[in-house]
């Protein structure tokens, strides 16, 4: 269920982040659509907890570096670390495609690092980006983490949407996959979520958190190079396990 204050009350600050200057009351209500009543409560909330505020009388209203001051706050103390943004970062440089670290939220995949290919037809990927755990190769990878009670407990709560001809459409289907992906040591989607699109993923297990690294690419450059892309991931991996990464690209 989604909570509407909260979902417009996030609209307001991507609505700040595309806008990059101030906006009035009007301008706000008019571009969403909203009352000018329920903009003003929304406003005058965020302006109480120092989250925006009026750079100059009557002039509009800006977000304040309370935001950017949490947001640093948070990446400093979060899942992604120095090293592991690292590691993402030398998949990309490396593969010459999108690398992706991966994780698991509620019933679903989100990725929380991101660097994209420099390549003009490339994998799109955002940080904060959900993807179904049954239809993906990252999301696999993330099942593959939880128990067998565990994962039967969220693959029997899912609804099986077909995404494109090779999407997996039950749990049996699923279980059976993840089972040959272990076997074959890497997870492997190709068009089972989006078209033309190839991804290979690894599972990462660490002390306080279940993770996951995913290479993905157009399927005319990644299809052939499935195992160099997989041995990349794990050699990436294996270097984060000893310790060898540093902050920046190696």
């Amino acid at each position: 269920m989604i909570v509407k204050q909260v979902q417009n009350a996030l609209q307001i600050l991507e609505f700040f982040a595309s806008r990059k200057r101030p906006a009035g009351l009007s301008e706000i209500a008019d571009h969403f659509g909203w009352p000018r009543s329920s903009t003003f409560n929304l406003i005058e909330t965020l302006a109480r907890g120092g989250y925006v505020y009026e750079p100059r009388h009557r002039g509009g209203y800006y977000p304040t570096h309370r935001l950017l001051s949490l947001a640093q706050t948070i990446v400093a103390h979060g899942p992604v670390s120095d090293e592991l943004h690292t590691m993402v970062a030398n998949v990309a440089a490396a593969s010459g495609e999108t690398a992706v670290l991966a994780g698991l939220s509620g019933g679903a995949g989100v990725f929380v690092d991101v660097v994209e290919s420099p390549h003009p037809i490339r994998y799109i990927a955002e940080i904060g980006q959900r993807i179904p755990l049954y239809a993906t190769s990252a999301g696999r990878a993330l099942l593959s983490l939880l128990s067998p009670r565990e994962r039967g407990a969220i693959l029997r709560k899912t609804d099986y949407v077909r995404y494109a001809p090779a999407t997996l459409m039950s749990a049996e289907e699923v279980e059976a996959e993840i089972a040959r992906s272990n076997e074959r040591g890497y997870f492997v989607n190709d068009n089972g979520y989006s078209l033309d699109l190839v991804g290979v993923a690894i599972p990462l297990a660490l002390p306080d958190r279940h993770l996951c690294l995913l290479v993905a690419g157009p399927a005319y450059r990644a299809s052939a190079q499935l195992e160099p892309l997989a041995a990349l991931l794990l050699s990436e991996i294996a270097r984060l396990e000893n310790g060898d990464l540093r902050s920046g690209l190696d």
